[in-house]
């Protein structure tokens, strides 16, 4: 009597292409929690001692290097604005359609902002488009407290009498706090604390309010967020306790970012990864909502004035590592960036 040993086929793995040019193949699209995501407090970071910032500094140069994620606590913000920018999103939100498509970022062709409706994008090519809808406004220089110029920007605005001024109690201090950051990075690569100084006078500074309803299908036909990179240098996000945020880790495999009491999550975004030469880690994200509630977050953009050059950062080449990417300015980039994501790819 013969034996037919019979054996079981591995698994195919799964293609990602990302607006950015990247193609990823991964394991699963099941996630994990055996990895963890850096906390980090920031409190010293408004220290008046040199030493105390760049001690922040450190910790955040290893977190840039290893996964491109981390969250940070103390960070000196008061939770009243970012209440009221939740409370906006539930509002905005709660409107009929049609109310919504009022401010349909179809209106303005060539930039990221207004209302991207409900299952309007489809990122990774999945059996049902991403669940979720956002509104998104842009960078203005008349609330901008370092900025002496009246231009409004770009943004379009729903009527909602007091929308846009909660929009900007929260956006502004988080403008102020993304500054701050950006003198942390520049000592977290071994640079003067000023050197990002000229590049970010004009920022590009966009926020996001995202809505995610629960999600029924499994995470194989639909996504909340398809898995993505950002555009600019960092991102810092603000996520309500639903749970859902999850990051590809070196390992191939998805990490969930569970949701930290009063912390801020922050990620590096393609600009700076271009920028240090691949030293700092512009990590694939996405969201999955199967928290069983509605989700709802706040992203923050921040990254450098459209006219200024993606120039390599001097402490991340050489003779032996050259840079590996054609410099562009920082607009060529986003523009770039924006129509491709706005095309749904």
């Amino acid at each position: 009597m013969s034996q037919v040993a019979t054996e079981t086929a591995a698994p195919q793995p799964i293609t990602i292409r990302l607006q950015n040019g990247q193609i990823l193949e991964i394991e699963s699209n099941e996630s994990t929690e055996a990895e963890s995501i850096p906390i980090i407090d920031v409190a010293r970071i408004y220290s008046e001692k040199l030493e105390d910032r760049q001690a922040v500094a450190e910790e955040i140069r290893e977190a840039c290097h290893r996964i491109g994620f981390f969250y940070v606590i103390n960070h000196g913000l008061n939770p009243k604005d970012q209440n009221g920018v939740f409370e906006q999103a539930k509002r905005f939100f709660g409107q009929p359609t049609e109310k919504k498509l009022q401010v349909d970022t179809a209106l303005v062709p060539n930039e990221y902002v207004g209302y991207h409706p409900m299952k309007h994008y489809n990122r990774n090519e999945r059996k049902h488009h991403d669940l979720s809808e956002a509104f998104n406004l842009a960078y203005s220089a008349e609330q901008d407290p370092e900025n002496e110029s009246n231009d409004p920007g770009t943004s379009i605005w729903p009527e909602l009498p007091g929308f846009k001024e909660v929009m900007y109690a929260y956006h502004t201090p988080m403008l102020q706090f993304a500054r701050k950051m950006t003198k942390i990075f520049a000592l977290a690569l071994h640079l003067p604390e000023d050197y990002f100084d000229e590049y970010i006078k004009r920022p590009e500074a966009g926020m996001r309010i995202l809505h995610y309803p629960q999600q029924e299908h499994s995470v194989d036909d639909q996504n909340g967020i398809g898995a993505h990179t950002d555009f600019e240098c960092f991102t810092i996000v603000n996520q309500d306790m639903s749970g859902g945020l999850e990051v590809l880790g070196k390992s191939g495999k998805w990490i969930k970012a569970k949701p930290v009491p009063d912390s801020f999550v922050i990620n590096i975004a393609d600009c700076f990864m271009r920028q240090t030469n691949d030293f700092f880690v512009s990590t694939v994200h996405r969201v999955i909502n199967k928290s069983g509630r509605e989700r709802y977050s706040i992203p923050f953009f921040y990254g450098l004035d459209r006219k200024m050059p993606l120039d390599p950062i001097p402490t991340c080449v050489s003779e032996e590592n050259p840079m590996k990417y054609p410099v562009m300015t920082a607009g060529e980039y986003y523009l770039w960036r924006a129509k491709k994501a706005k095309e749904g790819y």
